[in-house]
């Protein structure tokens, strides 16, 4: 197994990471030719005003843990079916713990960029890590941003591996991720519901569980038409809980048209990841999404990747097979899928292919 936090070896490697960032002062002071996107897969760029004419869903949690939970549980279930991505508001998390996570993220990626880059690595498989793009190591563009990446499960063992600047990022990081594992756990039992499976469901098919936060840094681009923060991909885990800021960017694959999620007060943006998809046979999808970029404002987002254990087993629920509904996906233990899906880069949903059971 790697190790928790990388290791700078000298000067030269420092300046050798700088040179890479995105956010090393220079780098997105103009689109150089390694951000370039091919004529046919740069974004299409369109008016604010268009691109909120479609939405996504919002679902009030409210009642969700009242009498009136079924009628919350039913709203999931719809959002789930119809859209895969739905915000959440009256979710509990305390709005004093949202901003300060979204300020001590600002904090992080303005203060020096040498105190950050002794954190960085391109090993998918180093649990703390800064990085860049996605994948450096087998894109041959690459994505415009950098990103904090760390495990926040269980959170009394890894939070001292954790930056150590800004000096209150272990503190308020710590008390964010605590929030949004509760939130979550609250998710996956009225997902479960959803699906007509007992609510602990999920939670028992998660194994041991893995959170992972990470926080997405997009400067400002000269030129976004030519590149992307994030090309279109769905997320590998079982749920995606995102904090978006006030600053646009996500973009959701709905009926075959790119919308922009707009960012609403102390919400949260949910999005079902594949191995929901698989769980579900199908039933409840994870959905193509991206990140653009804009040529006036930095863009701050924070996704909480929520999933299975890397040796938990996943295959459609027994009740979601019959007859009529045979197995979609083979069964597997997730490490087996994590492996795939950094092994080749972010290329829309094709992960999914490689566990397709072919039905006559």
């Amino acid at each position: 197994m790697s190790s928790t936090v990388p290791e700078v070896q000298n000067h030269a490697d420092l300046k050798v990471i700088i040179e890479k960032l995105m956010t090393n002062g220079s780098n997105n002071l103009h689109v150089q030719d390694k951000y370039i996107l091919p004529p046919h897969e740069r974004p299409e760029m369109i008016s604010e005003i268009s691109c909120y004419s479609q939405s996504i869903p919002v679902v009030d949690l409210k009642d969700l843990d009242s009498p009136d939970r079924t009628r919350v549980v039913q709203d999931i279930r719809r959002a789930c079916e119809e859209d895969g991505f739905f915000q959440i508001v009256n979710h509990g998390v305390p709005e004093t713990v949202m901003k300060n996570m979204m300020g001590i993220a600002k904090e992080f990626f303005e203060m020096p960029v040498e105190d950050r880059a002794c954190l960085y690595s391109e090993d998918p498989k180093q649990l703390v890590r800064l990085s860049t793009s996605f994948n450096i190591r087998k894109e041959k563009v690459l994505h415009w941003r950098d990103y904090m990446r760390h495990p926040c499960h269980p959170l009394e063992e890894v939070i001292g591996s954790w930056p150590e600047k800004p000096a209150a990022y272990r503190e308020i990081a710590g008390r964010y991720a605590a929030e949004m594992r509760g939130l979550i756990l609250r998710l996956l039992a009225a997902i479960s519901e959803a699906l007509g499976l007992d609510s602990d469901y999920l939670n028992r098919s998660f194994g041991r569980h893995s959170q992972v936060m990470l926080t997405n840094y997009y400067p400002s681009c000269p030129k976004p038409d030519l590149t992307f923060g994030l090309p279109s991909h769905s997320d590998p885990d079982g749920i995606t809980v995102l904090m978006q800021g006030d600053v646009s960017g996500l973009q959701v694959l709905k009926n075959g048209n790119w919308i922009t999620v707009k960012p609403l007060a102390n919400a949260f943006v949910v999005n079902l990841a594949d191995q929901m998809q698989v769980v579900s046979n199908g039933r409840f999808r994870s959905v193509e999404h991206r990140a653009v970029t804009n040529a006036s404002t930095a863009r701050i987002s924070i996704p909480t990747f929520y999933g299975p254990s890397k040796d938990a087993s996943i295959a459609p629920a027994p009740t979601m097979v019959d007859q009529d509904h045979p197995p979609l996906y083979r069964g597997y233990k997730f490490e087996e899928f994590f492996d795939v899906f950094w092994s080749q880069g972010l290329k829309r949903k094709t992960v999914l292919d490689h566990f397709k059971i072919e039905n006559p």
